[in-house]
């Protein structure tokens, strides 16, 4: 840490614009930036007086995969306990594991999101170790639909019903939740089920885009526009025409760009900058937020008008942990994706270390837990995790308390007998909790779901209405 309380980050990158885009967001959270353009001027910076005091170094992935894990080694035995992030390509599931096998403490993604990385770097120092909330597996995946989204907690499921309802029509939706829940996979869900789904959805992380940049990147601009404009840019509207475009973290937009987007959402035109006629577009919009749009609204920041045009249709993702009946069958769900990214193995994972992941509160949410199974997996040498496979989040202390009348499924896909004071559960909880538990592990499928309870499917939905169990998918 530096004298005047600032942390320091070593940035080992060769690109100039690169390192001024990381150095001005690790600033906003305090953080003064050195630079090394390569892995030799890195190792001398060790020597520096600057050097000894670092707090963190983020290793830009540009060399091959055995220099970058040669450099890393070099610098986790010259300082055994300075957090090293490295920022990778989008779908660059091998470097991540290289990197993290060859002693990395974590990985970022480009581009980067001013927050994600916040986050990585205090994470890093304070020794959490929960980085990256946005692993690459969950990219490079295929989006899933209604029908494939693990989850049988009602309030989850009936999130998921008012999508499905939506996604048949062109009308907006906002999506509400905190960060990673899954709002992404919840967009890209109401895409696949759209009239739309034919064209790839296209999304835009709007905090991620300078402030002065944003209606050049969402409308477009014309040659000599403005200063730096040396060419015609087409903007991710017109790039999304005939499709449907996701607008994450719509609540960090400058109001400046809310109004064109408000134009876009009433006349169905955009206008590129320095254009002298607008063109029409056929975009089907779905937002996200991690705020209270409304109370961004109610602060100034957000506009009513623009509000009340996007919330067509609201869907709020409750989070992780007011469903944590879902995480056995998430966690098994997550560790099977991983398992088939490249340099990665099947792996299975312990009753033990499944009820850790229960009773941890994530903070996180659905990010944080896949990224703490990848992590787990990418260093695990055994054939299934357990909890030593998972020491941060033993160590957080950081558990939920259950009231006495929550009814809570154990990690091995058992079901709770017995209440907190010891006396058995009424029948007809117990008899719901193995519908839900169910409808999560066959994921939504209620004909596979009537078979493998030995009941018919009439009686099944008889069941779910006599029982107050929301089904929808």
């Amino acid at each position: 840490m530096t004298r005047n309380g600032q942390r320091l980050l070593m940035l080992i990158d060769d690109e100039p614009a690169q390192r001024r885009l990381v150095s001005a967001l690790a600033a906003r959270a305090g953080w003064r930036s050195i630079f090394a353009n390569d892995a030799e001027m890195a190792i001398a910076t060790l020597g520096t007086q600057d050097g000894m005091q670092l707090d963190c170094v983020l290793l830009d992935h540009w060399a091959d995969e055995g220099a970058a894990a040669t450099l890393i080694c070099e610098l986790r035995g010259r300082r055994p306990q300075l957090p090293i992030l490295v920022l990778t390509a989008n779908g660059s599931v091998s470097h991540a594991v290289s990197a993290m096998r060859s002693g990395a403490t974590d990985f970022l993604v480009k581009p980067l999101a001013p927050e994600r990385l916040i986050a990585a770097l205090d994470a890093a120092v304070s020794g959490l170790g929960t980085g990256e909330l946005r692993p690459l597996t969950e990219k490079i995946a295929a989006p899933l639909g209604f029908d494939e989204i693990v989850g049988s907690e009602p309030k989850f499921r009936a999130a998921l019903a008012i999508a499905a309802k939506a996604a048949r029509a062109r009308v907006p939706v906002l999506i509400e939740g905190e960060s990673g829940v899954g709002k992404e996979v919840v967009a890209e869900a109401v895409h696949a089920a759209s009239p739309r789904a034919k064209k790839p959805m296209l999304a835009v992380n709007c905090g991620a885009i300078p402030a002065n940049l944003v209606e050049s990147e969402l409308f477009g601009h014309e040659k000599g526009a403005f200063t730096g404009a040396f060419e015609r840019k087409i903007g991710r509207f017109a790039q999304a025409d005939g499709s449907t475009i996701f607008l994450d973290e719509i609540g960090e937009m400058p109001l400046e760009a809310q109004v064109k987007l408000l134009r876009v959402l009433e006349s169905g035109e955009i206008q590129p900058v320095g254009a002298r006629h607008p063109r029409e577009v056929d975009v089907r919009i779905v937002a996200a937020t991690n705020k209270k749009l409304l109370d961004e609204v109610e602060a100034g920041r957000f506009r009513e008008d623009l509000y009340y045009r996007l919330n067509v249709v609201q869907v709020t993702i409750p989070p992780l942990r007011e469903r944590a009946s879902d995480i056995p069958a998430l966690a098994r769900h997550l560790m099977a994706r991983i398992a088939q990214q490249p340099g990665l193995r099947p792996i299975g994972i312990t009753d033990a270390a499944l009820q850790l992941l229960v009773d941890y509160d994530w903070p996180g949410n659905v990010r944080q837990l896949q990224n703490a199974l990848f992590r787990a997996a990418v260093l695990c040498d055994a054939t299934a995790l357990t909890q030593a496979d998972f020491p941060q989040i033993a160590s957080l202390g950081e558990r939920r308390t259950l009231p006495h009348s929550t009814a809570a499924t154990p990690a091995s896909g058992g079901v709770t007998l017995f209440r907190a004071d010891g006396n058995m559960r009424p029948l007809e909880e117990i008899e719901a909790d193995v519908i839900r538990l169910a409808i999560g592990h066959y994921r939504g499928r209620m004909t596979e779901v009537a078979r493998r309870l030995g009941i018919g499917r009439s009686t099944l939905y008889r069941k779910l209405g006599e029982l107050g169990i929301d089904n929808a998918a």
